[in-house]
């Protein structure tokens, strides 16, 4: 029997897959299934799916009866997947130790689970964590065709913005010089220089540098990336007039950094600005930052203003894309 699927190519499957089960779109009854290089995602409401993804009939095998942490629960508990680790975001230890377990008796695929154990914190922004199940929080996460090892313990990378990942390396064009000015262990850095860019990519955290280095290897990118240890501020100094793309991805403190980026801007260069604001006006505070530190010497063009996703009740994770132009 056909049913609605989403058709997406198999490296961008399980970004979508992710994105149809925070929308709770994903039908259960029936199997995710690979035809020809090609992922076919069943879903429940046709018409709630997101208009960039492609839904298409299909007749994809009904799915066998797997026992869900939901089924032993009596409810559906909150995590998110990373590579073989499930994190949990639980208030309550008993609550969280009760859903540790519940996933380890399910069919559910685990090596590791923790619980947020702190906010991001500190320069580094990295958080605290209980190990509930196993014990390592070094893991490989896979995402868009390409791998990631990592240590949750030592790094910061959140699995939710694969797709915004995906949004920018898409802009980006062979032979672009990509500067990643807070890059972690390579999310972005990795895939620009698997499209064809010349990537330097600096980071404050020793220990996602050395993940950086490992991940441009893995993924074939290491003769055009460039990872550097250090305080990109100190860094500018060898790279001035060097980027054709900057991101930006330090929400809260990125508008700090904005002289620094004018330093490292090419004659016309595009920056991914990511902020934390409130609702009211998500945009404008980082777009005034950017006014000033660049306006004395390029135009400023606002390319695309972008939601990421919501942060907190009334604030939102935001992406400003703004082209500076030399002045002449």
């Amino acid at each position: 029997m056909n049913v609605p699927c989403v058709r997406v190519p198999r490296e961008s499957g399980e970004a979508a897959r992710r994105r149809l089960a925070d929308a709770g779109l994903l039908d259960h009854d029936h199997e995710i299934t690979v035809a020809e290089g090609t992922l076919y995602i069943p879903v429940v409401d046709a018409d709630a799916v997101p208009d960039d993804l492609t839904v298409v009939d299909y007749e994809p095998p009904a799915r066998e009866t797997q026992t869900t942490p939901a089924d032993l629960l009596g409810f559906e508990p909150s995590y998110e997947r990373l590579g073989d680790i499930v994190i949990l975001d639980e208030d309550d230890p008993d609550r969280a130790r009760d859903i540790a377990d519940a996933i380890v008796t399910s069919d559910l695929k685990a090596e590791t689970v923790v619980n947020r154990a702190s906010k991001v914190k500190g320069e580094l922004r990295v958080r605290d964590w209980d190990v509930l199940v196993g014990d390592s929080t070094e893991t490989v996460h896979r995402e868009y065709g390409h791998e990631f090892r990592l240590d949750i313990d030592a790094v910061y990378f959140s699995p939710r913005l694969a797709t915004e990942r995906h949004r920018v390396v898409e802009a980006i064009r062979e032979g672009e010089h990509v500067f990643d000015m807070f890059a972690g262990v390579g999310p972005f850095a990795v895939p620009a220089a698997a499209a064809g860019a010349e990537v330097v990519a600096c980071d404050l955290n020793e220990a996602a540098v050395e993940y950086l280095r490992e991940n441009a290897e893995r993924n074939d990118v290491a003769d055009r990336l460039t990872a550097i240890h250090g305080d990109v501020r100190e860094v500018a100094a060898d790279y001035e007039g060097w980027a054709d793309r900057l991101i930006m991805n330090l929400p809260h403190s990125a508008s700090d950094f904005l002289d620094t980026a004018v330093r490292l801007a090419s004659d016309e260069c595009v920056i991914h600005l990511y902020d934390i604001q409130h609702e009211d006006d998500p945009f404008g505070p980082g777009l005034a930052a950017v006014r000033a530190a660049a306006e004395s010497t390029y135009e400023v063009e606002v390319v695309n203003e972008h939601v990421v996703r919501s942060y907190a009740p009334h604030e939102y994770n935001v992406c400003l894309d703004v082209r500076l132009t030399k002045r002449t």
